[in-house]
């Protein structure tokens, strides 16, 4: 088991802005495991009908509950009307921390009438981040995370399970998009969905993603939106401020986990050549921890000189983020053209073995070589 001392400190209530908290993440990802850690937290399985028969009666729930009290309401969407009695606790009860749980963006799924605006805070439950598994593991167990992914389950297992990962993509179409989405054509979203962790950290093409899943372009938006949402997918999109060759329009395309892109491209070990781009996965899960989704970008030229990641800190500044497992490999060719164009900012090289952050200089360029812990 993993302890997740970050998110923990995390969901603690001294930390959090809103009466009502909702936390998202693929499904076995370890909300239910999470929130069963908090100290004090009054646990609640919605999809118990002894639970869902105590909760209909909202006021005469929350009438009990003591001042400060955290109150998990896990799998709340499975709740007849789980809006209605989230409004009611932060509008009427605000003493009282609700902590509740979902596979999806809240305001994304049809069963919530209300969106909660001003109400209530996400937080987003990634799979076991790299700083997380490098301690028990050892950075030499690099690989193994890559191939098992950060699913817990499949992480502590001895072997790479194929049914699992089968097993989680059926359930996934069942429990979160079928029932939360209303999508129907199980076939033609699976198709696209194996599509994009095949092509996952790639440019998304509509049109092409179009032809090889036999759907219609609208289609294949709407399947990706719906994704989006069920925290399965994360476009990244471009960083442009204006140059004349800067790609603009296409976002990237990133798998929630490298363990199911690893499952979907058949690799039983990873290689050398297949390392780089899975620990940009890593990298930028690490990211999306510490920054807004917004603020994340990844820049690239009509010349194809492409940088990883690029974090806007605002007043004109953005730091670049390369991902290498051997720093030495790097090319800054890109990072002087960016540079060109956005002078202002740190650059980083993320790398998975650096105990301690170091400065070198590339290209004229000064660089703080670290590991995913250490980012800024």
């Amino acid at each position: 088991m993993f302890r997740r001392h970050l998110w923990l400190k995390r969901l603690q209530p001294t930390g959090l802005r809103r009466p009502v908290i909702w936390l998202s993440g693929v499904r076995r990802v370890g909300k239910t495991t999470l929130t069963r850690m908090l100290p004090d937290a009054v646990y609640m399985n919605c999809d118990l009908p002894s639970v869902a028969r105590a909760l209909d009666d909202p006021e005469l729930f929350l009438d009990g509950r003591k001042p400060g009290e955290v109150l998990v309401l896990d799998e709340v969407h499975r709740l007849r009307d789980p809006s209605r009695l989230l409004k009611i606790a932060a509008d009427e009860y605000p003493h009282v921390r609700v902590l509740a749980t979902g596979s999806s963006t809240l305001a994304a799924t049809r069963k919530f009438r209300d969106s909660l605006t001003g109400r209530k805070q996400t937080v987003h439950l990634c799979p076991v981040l790299w700083e997380e598994c490098a301690e028990p593991f050892g950075v030499q167990e690099l690989d193994r995370r890559l191939l098992h992914g950060g699913l817990p389950e499949p992480l502590l297992a001895e072997h790479k399970d194929p049914e699992y990962f089968s097993e989680w993509i059926d359930s996934f179409y069942a429990r979160d998009i079928l029932e939360l989405f209303g999508i129907r054509s199980r076939r033609g979203f699976l198709s696209l969905f194996r599509l994009l962790l095949r092509q996952s950290g790639g440019q998304v093409d509509y049109s092409r993603l179009a032809n090889l899943s036999e759907l219609s372009r609208a289609t294949v938006r709407s399947h990706i939106e719906a994704m989006q949402a069920a925290r399965a997918v994360h476009l990244l999109p471009p960083f442009h401020g204006g140059g004349r060759r800067e790609i603009v329009g296409r976002p990237k395309c990133y798998a929630f986990d490298t363990g199911f892109v690893t499952f979907e491209r058949g690799w039983e070990s990873i290689r050398d050549d297949d390392r780089g781009l899975l620990w940009e996965h890593l990298v930028l899960d690490t990211l999306r921890f510490r920054h807004a989704d917004e603020d994340i970008h990844y820049w690239r030229d009509k010349s194809r000189r492409e940088v990883d990641f690029v974090i806007r800190r605002g007043q004109g500044r953005v730091d670049t983020v390369e991902c290498k497992v051997n720093p030495d490999r790097l090319d800054t060719t890109a990072i002087e053209t960016f540079r060109g164009l956005y002078p202002e900012g740190e650059n980083y090289i993320a790398s998975p073995a650096v105990k301690t952050p170091y400065r070198i200089r590339r290209g004229g360029r000064v660089m703080t070589v670290c590991t995913t812990k250490d980012l800024a």
